[in-house]
């Protein structure tokens, strides 16, 4: 594995484990109500098309990055969706 690669999973690493506390947060406290639907509406369609380019190039750092960023994204926007609902 080349050092470039090896930056990529790092990198990726990070990205994914941002999103981590927000979906734990918001399950615990089961309360969404300061985030944004749109932003995070955004930042899933983000993580989608960088998930399509990934495979496209077939490039395992963005493939693996955004396929669970994308995961974690729509966690909090199912969160963000029942909680609305349930107001």
């Amino acid at each position: 594995m080349s050092a470039v690669t090896v930056l990529g999973l790092v990198a990726a690493a990070c990205t994914m484990t941002a999103f981590v506390p927000q979906v734990v947060k918001t399950y615990r406290t089961r309360s969404s109500a300061d985030l944004s639907i749109g932003m995070y509406a955004l930042l899933t369609s983000g993580a989608a098309l960088w998930l399509a380019y990934g495979l496209l190039i077939q490039d395992v750092p963005v493939i693996l990055t955004n396929l669970v960023t994308l995961v974690l994204l729509l966690a909090v926007d199912v969160q963000i969706l029942l909680h609305r609902r349930a107001r």
